[in-house]
């Protein structure tokens, strides 16, 4: 495309300082013709691209010129260098380069002021084979199949086409068209073990994306008021882990959490250890008390 032998030719003058027209054309595979008019269009769009005749003349293009000062914004290059950071850390996509060269071209230093490493602690080798082995299937378009474990602990055998891979709520998610189950499903990236990517190929374009969403309708969440006494070294865990608008600090230093009702609260509860006492309601300080209870049976049953 035009555009992209437009842009090549700027990158590689500012790179080589200074070409002939038949190197220029030997490099894009077109004509001399085509890169004179092509010069042409660039230094209407005024870029300061100057021609010289004669032994060691060229094409060349001036030396203080940068190109952010004609295409791109230096808000804009802020936004490309920082959607590029992001990745970079997971090697989801090779952007090490990509930085290297878009920081000539905007004269941008080298300075990182931030980082994201959407991998897990101790895992990073793991997930960024995974992610590279879903960018190419994703890419190619190519099926992959992989032992996916469920909320119920199951583990079964999915071959799916990947359609998009998704970070929400802290989690990674490979939204798909199921084969095994013939329907669209979206599966939690951490769950997802021994995969392999096959040379079954699909069309992309041929499916929906499908919707990351929670299994019930939020509107129908039932919620309950939980107050409660937490240990200071274990406080952190209440900022981490809620909503800020979930979260009532009390005059007396204790915490009233909001929190969707359902079993999981017990097992979220009991993660605490001795690091949290649950005050109100009653019903619940009654089925810790009881669970507790059966997790001391399971340590002195002598079965």
């Amino acid at each position: 495309m035009q555009i992209n032998r437009l842009f090549g030719i700027v990158y590689l003058l500012l790179n080589k300082k200074r070409v002939i027209a038949n190197e220029l054309a030997s490099y894009f595979e077109v004509s001399r013709r085509t890169i004179l008019r092509d010069i042409d269009t660039l230094t209407t769009a005024g870029i300061p691209i100057y021609t010289t005749q004669g032994k060691g003349g060229g094409i060349f293009i001036q030396d203080n010129f940068q190109l952010n000062k004609t295409f791109i914004s230096e808000d804009e290059q802020k936004q490309i260098l920082f959607s590029l950071q992001s990745m970079s850390a997971t090697e989801f996509i090779k952007t090490e380069q990509v930085l290297a060269r878009l920081r000539s071209l905007f004269a941008s230093s080298d300075k990182e002021w931030f980082e994201v490493d959407f991998s897990r602690w101790g895992h990073s080798a793991t997930d960024n084979i995974k992610f590279e082995m879903l960018k190419n299937a994703v890419i190619n378009e190519l099926a992959v199949s992989f032992d996916y474990i469920n909320v119920y602990g199951q583990s079964k055998w999915k071959e799916v086409y990947p359609l998009k891979l998704s970070f929400k709520s802290k989690a990674w998610y490979l939204q798909s068209f199921c084969l095994s189950e013939n329907d669209y499903r979206v599966f939690k990236f951490n769950r997802i073990s021994k995969m392999t990517v096959s040379d079954k190929s699909f069309i992309c374009s041929d499916y929906e994306i499908p919707k990351i969403e929670p299994t019930e309708d939020p509107s129908l969440f039932n919620l309950v008021d939980i107050k409660v006494f937490v240990s200071s070294h274990a406080k952190y865990r209440i900022y981490d882990e809620f909503a800020e608008s979930d979260i009532i600090v009390n005059e007396d230093g204790l915490f009233t959490l909001r929190m969707k009702q359902g079993q999981w609260i017990y097992d979220y509860i009991l993660s605490y250890g001795t690091a949290i006492k649950i005050l109100e309601p009653q019903y619940i300080r009654d089925e810790i008390l009881n669970r507790i209870e059966k997790i001391k049976d399971l340590y002195i049953s002598k079965t």
